[in-house]
């Protein structure tokens, strides 16, 4: 498991957020993604926590 949460330079989509957690997690990115749109499915703030991660987030250097 990674130490930092940071957003990757190259695998990025949007803003890079779900694959800095995926690494930060040791899972894929894909799965983050996938995890990440079903949840959307489900009431709750997910958009926002995600832009506010996307701010708040380091990008990779």
């Amino acid at each position: 498991m990674a130490t930092t949460l940071v957003r990757p330079r190259h695998d990025r989509w949007i803003g890079g957020v779900c694959a800095g957690l995926a690494r930060r997690f040791g899972m894929s990115s894909s799965t983050m993604r996938l995890i990440f749109v079903i949840s959307c499915l489900l009431p709750g703030p997910q958009v926002l926590i995600y832009l506010v991660l996307w701010i708040l987030m380091p990008s990779e250097r």
